[in-house]
């Protein structure tokens, strides 16, 4: 069973949680220190044993753990903070037991993804969530120039240390002018919400920022305020490259910033040289 836990504060927890680990024969914890925060927390006690589960060890646990559901057991999947397998570990032990025959289940709870949608004021009729971006930059932008023709609302996960980067990297990828959301601490006593267009959250964020964070970002409007001329286009193309990005992915930002046809851009790029 994968049980969703508080994203900030203990009293959303869903009733069934607490239930659920009580009666559990197995808990695998991404963090066992913070699940016996949470379990003291709700005011219960655990009577099955407990076990870590967390990246670097899920791959070697999960056989165990499959063999335990296997055995008639009851094994309850916990992460640090909402529902296990969305960017936390689970998705290998729920894979594992749908290939042994095994019933899965979820006592349903907070979502860091679907709190921050649902308060960014985006469109929400229509969303993708991209999880954490590549760390490294060269791979981000490749990333972010994939979504930048994306016309629903995007939903990412960022450490604070490389938030100011991950705006700068949305801000050359999809524009200045894009509408985003920075939702920090969501559900916390210091929740923060930040809306405004990139390249004002770039300047925002510059001193740096703390705490966990999602960002909502908008979806593309193809054409939307952005010359199609082909002076423009090498323009737009020519600052991308001096950003550091390789010419193809700026290419690739600027047809859909533009709403053309990447080949349109590349030919005009290239009729240039």
């Amino acid at each position: 069973m994968l049980a969703g836990t508080p994203i900030g504060q203990v009293g959303d927890a869903p009733p069934r949680l607490a239930e659920e680990l009580a009666a559990a024969d197995v808990v695998a914890a991404e963090d066992t220190r913070r699940l016996r925060r949470l379990v003291t927390d709700l005011g219960i006690e655990l009577s099955g044993r407990v076990v870590s589960y967390f990246e670097g060890n899920e791959a070697a646990r999960t056989p165990a753990l499959v063999e335990a559901l296997v055995g008639g057991e009851r094994v309850v999947l916990v992460t640090d903070a909402g529902m296990p397998s969305v960017s936390d570990p689970g998705y290998r032990l729920v894979a594992a037991a749908v290939e042994a025959g095994i019933r899965v289940t979820a006592v349903p709870g907070p979502s860091a993804v679907l709190t921050a949608l649902a308060v960014s004021g985006l469109p929400v009729d229509r969303f993708c969530f991209e999880g954490f971006l590549p760390r490294k930059a060269g791979e981000r932008a490749r990333r972010l120039a994939d979504l930048a023709t994306e016309q629903r609302t995007l939903v990412f996960f960022e450490a604070p240390h490389r938030i100011a980067a991950a705006l700068e990297a949305m801000r050359d990828a999809f524009g200045a002018d894009r509408a985003a959301v920075v939702c920090r601490e969501l559900t916390k006593t210091h929740e923060e919400v930040r809306r405004d267009a990139l390249a004002a959250l770039v300047d925002w964020a510059a001193d740096g920022v703390r705490g966990e964070v999602t960002i909502v970002v908008a979806g593309a409007t193809p054409g939307a305020g952005m010359a199609t001329d082909p002076d423009s286009l090498r323009a737009a193309v020519a600052g991308l490259v001096e950003s550091g990005m390789r010419s193809k992915d700026a290419i690739a930002v600027v047809a859909g910033q533009a709403g053309l046809p990447k080949r349109d851009v590349y030919q005009v790029v290239h009729i240039h040289d």
